[in-house]
């Protein structure tokens, strides 16, 4: 692809995720030969013996593209942020955790207090009877070991440093993710700000049978049965495609398990769960006010869950409301 052209410079890191991004790139299969033909991996520590004392000696804007996986919860992963944002050319928020919070994100639920009880402290698998919990700053023999800070509230990329392109999916799907470089060494990419794949939803590429949806009752997943050729959605489970961003290749439905969102919403959407919440009460066949609130209850038990599960920390909602010093509530956007 690029015969004769100096090769460009490829960042990966991985911050507040699963790491699923991370092997989602080995998905590309045998064209990962065609990406070392045309990139030098300059910083990879999930794969390669980089450090950031490289990248920091690195002049600004030498790195061509940077694809940055994860959400920002911590003093370290905005420190990268903010570093890889400087010495990168092009930053891509790769992957849900990074453009939406994903599920790291359900965390804004709670506090940083609260989240450390529950993993420390308060759990019938552990084994901590000194109730140690990380602290920034702990003193060795061999000297002071320091931890970044916990933050109480996950940021997406976006929230923390400017971003050039989006690649969405839990993870990207290897077609997607090979899209994306094709578009990058072609230099053919959208406009800066853009998400980089389909604008249709999830339903346009699923191949059941769709008639007219009038829903009674919502089933969790583990309590009916599906009929493996109709809409999941018409069957009463909560399929969130009828929202979600095209792209998967609709996966899960076609193995008769609903779509659960990772895509994110449609180009124009500010709020991913209110406009799949809207979209669910267009559907709901009553007009009785009691009568949708109690099929929403008794089916959808998890709202939050349900309608955030990957936007939660994208959305206008954010995260609970933490409490200051004074006893009065704080905005989010102080949380950190």
């Amino acid at each position: 692809m690029s015969e004769g052209k100096p090769k460009g410079k490829l960042a990966l890191y991985w911050a507040a995720s699963c790491g699923g991004c991370e092997i989602a790139v080995l998905g590309i299969d045998t064209k990962i030969l065609d990406v070392a033909e045309n990139f030098d991996i300059v910083f990879w520590p999930c794969a390669t013996d980089g450090k950031v004392r490289d990248v920091e000696k690195m002049a600004d804007g030498e790195i061509d593209v940077c694809l940055f996986n994860g959400g920002i919860r911590t003093s370290e992963q905005e420190y990268m942020a903010r570093l890889l944002r400087q010495k990168s050319k092009v930053l891509v928020a790769f992957g849900s955790c990074a453009q939406e919070g994903c599920i790291p994100g359900l965390g804004n639920m709670d506090t940083r207090q609260s989240c450390f009880k529950t993993v420390y402290l308060d759990n019938p698998s552990l084994d901590n009877p000194q109730g140690t919990v990380p602290q920034t700053v702990t003193e060795v023999p061999e000297g002071k070991l320091h931890l970044p800070l916990y933050y109480d509230t996950l940021k997406t990329l976006a929230q923390t440093v400017p971003v050039d392109y989006y690649l969405p999916g839990c993870p990207p799907e290897a077609d997607r993710i090979w899209d994306a470089i094709v578009a990058i060494l072609e230099q053919k990419l959208p406009e800066p700000g853009a998400i980089i794949g389909s604008d249709t939803t999830v339903c346009d590429e699923c191949p059941r049978t769709r008639e007219e949806k009038k829903i009674k009752k919502f089933y969790r997943t583990w309590q009916i049965k599906p009929d493996p050729d109709k809409c999941l959605l018409e069957q009463g489970i909560l399929c969130c495609g009828i929202a979600t961003r095209a792209g998967c290749g609709a996966l899960c439905p076609q193995v008769n398990s609903p779509c659960i969102g990772c895509y994110g919403p449609n180009n124009g959407v500010e709020d991913y769960g209110a406009r799949l919440f809207s979209a669910l009460a267009s559907v709901i066949d009553s007009e009785d006010p009691e009568e949708i609130e109690a099929i929403i209850k008794e089916g959808i038990p998890d709202p939050v869950g349900s309608f955030y599960r990957f936007s939660l920390a994208h959305s206008l909602l954010r995260r609970s409301k933490l409490k200051g010093k004074d006893g009065s509530a704080r905005a989010a956007a102080d949380a950190s």
